[in-house]
């Protein structure tokens, strides 16, 4: 079965993000993990690399947004609307953390710059891999 680059993009970023949510939960690529995961919110101190505060739902969020974008990926549309509809997603996480409305969920410190980075990443990569290409005519 033929994959387009878009689909093969969607279930890369799918694939990582899978990847985070279950390392969020695995001691030593998490710090503070016994002590420090809370179920939700941004009391905890948990770590994953010791720089991206998690708590119990930002690591499912994680997964579940991994297993969407793995099953996104099946068709070239579906790929495309992950990409470019995560990435909004992922903007608007960055303005949320600048509004300092995100109790509910870890947004602090480096998450700002990562989540801008995928933010335009991803839209960046949803439109790149799928606008027509035109081939020139040879006479």
């Amino acid at each position: 079965m033929d994959r387009t680059p878009v689909q093969n993009m969607a279930r890369l970023v799918g694939v990582v993000f899978l990847l985070v949510g279950v390392a969020g939960f695995i001691p030593g690529i998490t710090t503070n993990l016994y002590d420090g995961l809370e179920f939700a919110g941004d009391a905890g101190n948990a770590k994953v690399l010791g720089l991206f505060e998690v708590s119990v739902l930002h690591n499912i969020v994680h997964g579940l947004f991994g297993v969407a974008g793995l099953a996104m990926a099946a068709t070239a549309s579906g790929a495309r609307t992950f990409l470019i509809g995560g990435g909004a997603i992922y903007l608007l996480l960055a303005v949320i953390q600048v509004i300092g409305a995100g109790d509910w969920v870890p947004l602090v410190g480096p998450d700002l710059w990562l989540h801008l980075g995928l933010g335009v990443g991803m839209i960046g990569l949803g439109y790149a891999l799928t606008r027509e290409r035109v081939t020139p005519v040879t006479t």
